[in-house]
């Protein structure tokens, strides 16, 4: 790998990874009734629950960060990190995105 694509790869699993973890830890949160109020809300909180759908989704992500460089796994991680919602899922979906760019740089 090169320097830069190397980078933005590792960038790219890093923000997953820290997105996947606030995901993890803000549902589980919420389902033991210590929810926060955030200012991205999920787009599928309201059919589902939050709690356990952003758990999963969170789950995902940290399996999935560590393959953020390969394609299908950036478009996944851009799809959890739009339905995951908050800050979590914001960092996966950059995280995705720059996994994205890092595959076709």
């Amino acid at each position: 790998m090169k320097g830069g694509k190397g980078t933005l790869a590792r960038l790219a699993y890093i923000l997953a990874i820290v997105g996947g973890i606030l995901l993890i830890v803000l549902s589980l949160l919420s389902l033991v009734g210590y929810a926060f109020s955030i200012p991205f809300q999920s787009p599928v909180a309201g059919v589902f629950g939050a709690g356990i759908i952003g758990l999963i989704l969170g789950i995902i992500a940290v399996i999935g960060s560590k393959k953020a460089g390969e394609l299908i796994w950036a478009i996944v991680l851009i799809i959890v990190g739009f339905l995951g919602g908050g800050i979590g899922g914001l960092l996966v979906l950059i995280g995705g995105i720059l996994g994205l760019l890092s595959r076709f740089i």
